[in-house]
């Protein structure tokens, strides 16, 4: 099923420590504090001239920052995720605008959002090109906001990437509804939820998250005795697909829009019988994303053995997807640019990895060591074509940028919302 904006479907794993990657490089590190504002700074580990600064040459992207993450014991799930999305490059450029519009309001109250978007301004206003930094305020919010996340157990980077987006949709909605309580405040923009305004009942709140990141899906149910279609739309962020041995991502997504007959105890009650009835059920994309997130199940609870078991199953993901025969969007095609991967045997245990590609060159971010791969080590996570197998390294999540349309690249977010 989709993965839908307000109710994560992954169980969330629990139990064993996380393994801790320690720093890599040579040469000494220096800790130098960050510039003054209103929230705190983060702290900034550099080098000299990095591993990864002489593998570019002098090809290094002007601009670009490569900073790896430093771990807290167990927080490879939330460095992953944060990669993949600092590199999705309008969420990015959505959230350093952000940022510039509000780092100055003196009644700002600190919250999730605050903190990613310092968090960014700092790797992205740094004088080094690559550098480690320590997200310490972030993962403390995370940790008060989500008992969840608390402690030192195995966590789920799925289960925290929805609960970022939301949070961070919940804290754009309230800003908004603040504004929209202001005196001289008019705009429609400002209005959130779906609220009413002189009676006339307003579109709920498109923030740059929904622009970026949100599709709509159509489950449509026909009934096989008055073939009458019932249809129901519903938003997703990302899409949580069941996978199979010896499969790729587009099989997947095959049965995933798949026909399902409805029929014996999963009848369907049809309003025009009146009555239970045989149905064909099937879902279809509405409305494609910019940036299409694909969440593989590989993480399955077993009733026999009642409890979760990793799916190691090789699953091949394509570096150009297309969806143009299950969506109603013409010629919707898409480019992987990341790749958030688990390393470990199952559930309870193990470590997450961000493989993305940046600038034409795949990189591999594990907490504070980056360094640049060839393309073919993609193919290294793909999963196991047998069950019992030394290879415990599958992707996990995939961050997949719409081509032709804002995709990956820079969108407009003049509203700021």
């Amino acid at each position: 099923m989709a993965k839908l904006a307000r109710s994560p479907t992954t169980s969330p794993p629990a139990a064993a420590a996380d393994k801790h990657r320690s720093a890599a490089g040579s040469g000494l590190r220096s800790l130098a504090s960050a510039a003054s504002g209103w929230w705190d700074r983060w702290t900034v580990i550099g080098s000299g001239l990095s591993k990864l600064e002489r593998a570019f040459g002098d090809q290094f992207p002007e601009g670009e920052r490569y900073f790896g993450l430093e771990n807290f014991g167990n927080t490879c799930y939330c460095n992953s995720v944060l990669q993949a999305l600092y590199y999705c490059a309008p969420f990015r450029e959505q959230l350093l605008e952000y940022y510039s519009k509000n780092r100055n309001l003196e009644d700002a109250e600190e919250n999730l959002l605050t903190c990613l978007a310092d968090l960014f301004s700092q790797i992205s206003a740094s004088k080094k090109k690559t550098a480690v930094i320590a997200p310490k305020r972030f993962i403390q919010m995370v940790r008060k906001l989500n008992e969840y996340f608390r402690g030192y157990m195995h966590q789920d980077a799925h289960e925290f990437l929805n609960f970022l987006l939301n949070e961070i949709v919940d804290i754009l909605e309230k800003e908004s509804s603040c504004a929209k309580d202001s005196p001289g405040t008019t705009s429609s923009e400002n209005v959130s939820n779906g609220a009413a305004v002189d009676g006339v009942r307003k579109e709920p709140l498109v923030t740059w998250v929904h622009k970026n990141f949100q599709g709509i899906l159509t489950n449509e149910t026909r009934c096989l005795m008055c073939e009458t279609i019932t249809a129901k739309d519903e938003t997703f962020f990302d899409l949580s697909v069941d996978i199979e041995q010896n499969s790729s991502l587009t099989s997947c997504l095959k049965n995933f829009f798949s026909t399902e007959t409805l029929n014996a105890d999963d009848k369907f009650f049809c309003d025009k019988c009146c009555s239970l009835q045989e149905a064909e059920k099937r879902m279809k994309i509405k409305k494609a994303p910019q940036i299409l997130v694909i969440h593989l199940k590989r993480f399955k609870f077993i009733e026999q053995l009642n409890r979760h078991k990793k799916l190691s199953y090789r699953v091949v993901y394509p570096l150009e997807l297309k969806l143009s025969s299950n969506s109603a969007d013409a010629d919707c095609e898409y480019s992987l640019f990341a790749v958030v991967v688990h390393l470990g045997s199952g559930p309870n245990q193990g470590h997450y990895v961000a493989m993305i590609k940046s600038h034409d060159h795949w990189l591999s971010f594990d907490d504070d060591n980056v360094e640049m791969i060839p393309e073919s080590t993609l193919q290294t996570f793909y999963g196991s074509s047998r069950e019992y197998s030394g290879n415990t390294d599958h992707g996990y999540i995939l961050f997949y940028g719409r081509i032709g349309g804002s995709g990956n690249e820079k969108t407009d977010s003049s509203d700021g919302v």
